[in-house]
């Protein structure tokens, strides 16, 4: 699985934790075996929740006439997974984890998503 492939499938697992008050172990007990096996899926899902608290006080402060709870759950998961990955990872560039948060809201967010996902995103970036 490609890390495109990787962060589609984080997103749903983030989404459905989200939304479903689920631990990721239960979450991830339903994914195929060479998904589960897959380092940078798990990675970005254990990421996220290990660092939740504090990636969403990041977006929080960034937010501008919004709250986090007004957030729908796919967009709260895009965000989630970029800030994770531009706080915390390293070897992926900035400009990589907003391009590819964009893509995804785009894909499975509304025709806003992928605005809204770019200005937040370039405000933590700043």
């Amino acid at each position: 699985m490609n890390r495109h492939e990787a962060r589609k499938k984080a997103l749903q697992i983030l989404f459905s934790l989200d939304i479903n008050d689920m631990q990721p172990i239960h979450e991830m007990e339903h994914l195929d075996e060479h998904v589960k096996k897959d380092a940078f899926l798990n990675m970005l899902v254990n990421g996220v929740v290990h660092y939740k608290a504090e990636i969403d006080a990041m977006i929080s402060a960034k937010l501008k006439n919004w709250s986090l709870d007004r957030i729908a759950s796919v967009e709260k998961a895009i965000l989630r997974i970029a800030v994770y990955e531009m706080q915390y990872v390293d070897d992926i560039p900035i400009s990589v984890s907003i391009n590819e948060a964009i893509e995804l809201a785009n894909t499975f967010g509304d025709e806003q998503s992928g605005k809204f996902i770019n200005g937040v995103l370039s405000r933590i970036n700043e």
